[in-house]
């Protein structure tokens, strides 16, 4: 009930993200899921075959909004992070992942 309490009024965002630069090796997807999951978001990430290190994530506005920023600026310690990019946001009604999990 705490995170359809916390939803009402801000809505829920999904929003997909791919991010380039040195994020394959350095444990990227493990920070994101930890971040991911502390600020109670789901969805998935996985690395990609050209290097980069793509997701989608969903929770309330404000939420998504912080991990958008954090995997714009922050990343994992050892990661060096180029260009985030996010496409196909878009207003949700309920969440579509029951957790954030790393997808092989």
């Amino acid at each position: 009930a705490g995170v359809a309490a916390m939803a009402e009024g801000e809505g829920l965002l999904s929003v997909d993200y791919e991010v380039s630069g040195k994020v394959q090796g350095v444990f990227f997807r493990k920070y994101t899921q930890g971040e991911a999951k502390r600020l109670g978001l789901v969805g998935w990430v996985q690395n990609t075959s050209h290097g980069t290190v793509q997701g989608q994530v969903q929770g309330p506005a404000a939420r998504v909004r912080e991990l958008q920023e954090w995997l714009r600026k922050t990343g994992s310690p050892q990661s060096r992070i180029s260009r985030a990019e996010f496409r196909n946001e878009k207003k949700i009604e309920v969440l579509e992942h029951g957790d954030f999990q790393i997808v092989k």
